[in-house]
């Protein structure tokens, strides 16, 4: 089953490496969609695809790089809407 996930990462995420990490298992994943810093500190994930592998990202996005402290992940599902094409960091 496919689904979509909007996914705000709290901690120390920004300036460590965070976004390349969540990007590399996204695209190993399968997953569409994209990761970007945000200017409260946060990181922001959407990402789309098979929902059992989105649930295995977010699995990876509580752990982060080695130099990443996170704190909290925020999940909102939803139902996908197939305009993205790749993984992007932006």
């Amino acid at each position: 089953m496919e689904a979509r996930a909007v996914c705000r990462v709290n901690g120390l995420v920004q300036g460590v490496g965070y976004r390349y990490f969540a990007s590399r298992h996204a695209l190993a994943l399968g997953l569409a969609g994209y990761v970007q810093n945000n200017v409260d500190d946060t990181v922001l994930a959407e990402v789309e695809g098979e929902k059992g592998a989105i649930e295995e990202f977010i699995t990876q996005l509580k752990i982060g790089p080695r130099s990443a402290h996170v704190h909290a992940v925020t999940v909102e599902w939803g139902e996908p809407t197939h305009l993205f094409t790749g993984f992007r960091i932006r």
